[in-house]
């Protein structure tokens, strides 16, 4: 089961599959409710908020941050309010947490750098914790405190709950390419059952994690750090937030890094295509590496990388028929879904690429599946006990609010399925069918495909990868031509993000503009 989630790891920010495909839109204004349908995006820009703060919400711009101890040495948490409903703020909170390390000097401090890792649904408090804080180049550190807020929905802020682990291991085993009619009322009932578990353990709050609102509540978070503008780094489905923000707050953006960049004005079946043709490509470059590679399980060294595609393609099929062992405590075995999630797993950065060859050998040739389980339990962020955390809850709640579903039927998904297959001869099938998922959502969306201009801000750098598998090139420069002050900087390589990647080009353009404000020439290329 694959999701429009993107922000694989901590290091580089990125995730995806389980519920949809990757990232998603937001609403076309400062409501949260459904606007008009336009007949195209490009007929609609997200509307900037007035620049004063309404007297309902001055209860929340007025709060202070009260900062303690919360564990990790050198970090310190607090807990900020936000309303539920920005439309009627006096209906009730969402408590947000926040995480922060001080700037650790010389130098004069230039405020906070709020960072993002992407999903929607990945935690920006685990992230700046485990790398952020201590990984960002010691420069930058230097000179901000470096904050994370979990988004409402997200690990501590409220997390939507759904299925438990064990129903979570059912789930993610489910088959995601239907043979037959019982399969197809299986798939079905499986996106069925997660939605309902949803809808049952976080009714509220569903109607309520759409990316304007997350946004806005950035908003009351920089204001409750001090800032006047609002200093922030996003990776994948955080360029979505970031440029979410910019549109909303254009006077209150400052500097603005969106890595990994996504098009809003794109609806969900376009998403999820461009995505599907986004993973064929990493594959393909995978597949050219590992045929030249003396341990290759998926062609001979210097064979062509076509064939590497088939064999991969036959194996799952093999999977989908009979799955092979894993020696997992819980018993579960390696079947085609989790076979392509542990894949695509290692698709997001080249690093992993040594891995997945371990592991596919393994399981193409020792009938050991334990490699590829690892892998796929790393991307749905399962641990040793069987339990998850709620990225894929969280994902599919915020994805299924923002874009109207993709597909409202079966029927509809198997006349698409070709267009994917096309677009991926390895992945396509499984992804078609997973843009069924927010078919069977427990609330209706609130946001429709619309543009971003953000028309006022101070220089925003959009940061695009050429052969990004999960946000695609052409959308960063989407983006970038929508964003009156956007500069776009291009990375030439493989993985999904760039910065903190290796590339000392595309490392010190953005470390130059986060410090001295001087963002690079509009079109500067890396490599």
């Amino acid at each position: 089961m694959h999701t429009r989630r993107s922000s694989r790891s901590l290091r580089t920010g990125g995730t995806l599959l389980a519920t949809a495909l990757l990232v998603s839109a937001c609403s076309l204004g400062a409501s949260t409710s459904a606007a008009t349908s336009p007949t195209s995006a490009a007929d609609v820009a997200l509307g900037a908020l007035p620049r004063s703060t309404p007297a309902a919400l001055s209860p929340y711009y007025g709060q202070k941050a009260r900062w303690h101890s919360c564990g990790v040495p050198g970090f310190e948490c607090a807990t900020l309010k936000a309303p539920l409903d920005y439309d009627k703020p006096v209906g009730g909170d969402v408590r947000l947490a926040v995480a922060r390390k001080k700037a650790t000097g010389p130098g004069k401090r230039l405020g906070s750098l709020l960072v993002n890792p992407g999903g929607p649904g990945g935690s920006a408090v685990a992230y700046v914790q485990a790398y952020a804080g201590i990984g960002y180049p010691a420069e930058v550190r230097a000179r901000y405190d470096m904050v994370a807020v979990d988004p409402r929905g997200v690990a501590r802020s409220e997390p939507v709950e759904c299925l438990d682990g064990r129903d979570m291991d059912t789930y993610t085993q489910t088959d995601s390419t239907p043979d037959d009619a019982r399969e197809t009322t299986e798939l079905v009932g499986a996106y069925k059952k997660f939605a309902e578990a949803c809808g049952a353990h976080s009714a509220k709050l569903l109607r309520h994690v759409s990316t304007v609102e997350t946004a806005r509540d950035m908003d009351i978070v920089r204001a409750a750090l001090g800032d006047a503008k609002l200093n922030y780094v996003g990776a994948s489905y955080g360029t979505f937030l970031g440029a979410t923000y910019a549109g909303l707050f254009p006077g209150r953006a400052g500097r603005l890094v969106l890595d990994g960049a996504m098009d809003p004005t794109l609806p969900a079946r376009r998403l999820n295509l461009d995505q599907t043709a986004g993973f064929e490509t990493a594959f393909q470059s995978f597949a050219k590496d590992c045929v030249q590679q003396p341990d290759c399980p998926l062609g001979a060294k210097g064979s062509p990388s076509a064939e590497a595609g088939r064999k991969l393609k036959a194996f799952f099929r093999k999977l989908d028929a009979h799955p092979i062992p894993t020696g997992d405590a819980d018993g579960r075995t390696l079947g085609e879904a989790l076979a392509t999630t542990g894949v695509i797993a290692a698709m997001y950065d080249e690093s992993s690429w040594a891995q997945l060859r371990e592991a596919l050998s393994s399981a193409m040739k020792k009938h050991d599946g334990a490699g590829l389980l690892v892998l796929a339990d790393s991307y749905y962020e399962r641990d040793g006990d069987g339990r998850y955390s709620n990225l894929m809850s969280a994902n599919a709640a915020v994805n299924c609010l923002d874009l109207p579903p993709a597909y409202d039927s079966p029927e509809e998904v198997e006349k698409a399925v070709p267009a994917f297959e096309k677009a991926s001869p390895v992945f396509g099938e499984g992804l078609a069918w997973a843009s069924l998922s927010c078919a069977y959502w427990p609330v209706g969306p609130t946001g429709e495909p619309h543009r971003i201009e953000a028309r006022g801000a101070a220089p925003i750098v959009v940061v695009g990868t050429t052969r990004d598998p999960a946000t695609p090139y052409p959308w960063a420069r989407a983006l970038a031509a929508q964003l009156a002050s956007a500069r776009l900087l291009t990375y030439e390589g493989d993985g999904h993000t760039a910065y903190g990647r290796g590339s000392t080009c595309i490392d010190s353009a953005i470390n130059t503009y986060l410090l001295r404000g001087t963002p690079p020439v509009d079109g500067k290329r890396c490599s």
